[in-house]
């Protein structure tokens, strides 16, 4: 599955610069430490955007295209922003076979969102993941800590209003 870029305006603090340039001051003399400073730099910012990566490019002395490289090969990074509430759609082979791709078409189609993104209001994004462990129960979402299972499309609705502020 591809990672789609974030169409949501970057929107970071000058306090979020500063925690990233002193996180890249403490390892731009070793190239070797970008996956580690692109880890902080999540931590600070939420997600990867390619603001960021330019700023971890730049400061680690390394083609912007490694940093990207980085980003988009491993799972635990992430370059669009994450809402409010996370909705995690388990398409494993169990999930899979018991509905789960009806179930991502419905919320995407509700929120008006794909997966790897996040609405525009930054209270929902949706993602789809491999495998919970929850295979029991069958098809499983997750909304940021909180596990659905049993589920049918028609359950999309009643879920998401249960997070309408």
């Amino acid at each position: 599955m591809q990672k789609k870029i974030s169409s949501i305006p970057f929107s970071g603090t000058p306090e979020q610069e500063a925690k990233l340039q002193a996180v890249i001051d403490a390892n731009k003399h070793d190239s070797s430490r970008v996956m580690a400073v692109m880890q902080e730099a999540q931590d600070i910012y939420g997600y990867l955007p390619i603001e960021v990566q330019k700023m971890i490019a730049d400061g680690m002395n390394v083609p912007l295209e490694k940093v990207y490289g980085v980003a988009t090969f491993y799972a635990q990074f992430a370059l669009s922003p994450k809402g409010k509430y996370n909705i995690s759609v388990c398409l494993g082979t169990a999930c899979y076979v018991k509905g789960a791709g009806d179930i991502m078409d419905k919320l995407s189609e509700r929120l008006g969102i794909g997966a790897e993104e996040c609405t525009p209001d930054g209270k929902f994004s949706l993602t789809a993941c491999r495998c919970i462990g929850a295979c029991g129960l069958a098809p499983v979402l997750t909304v940021n800590e909180e596990v659905y299972g049993r589920l049918t499309k028609d359950d999309v609705d009643d879920i998401l209003a249960k997070y309408a502020d």
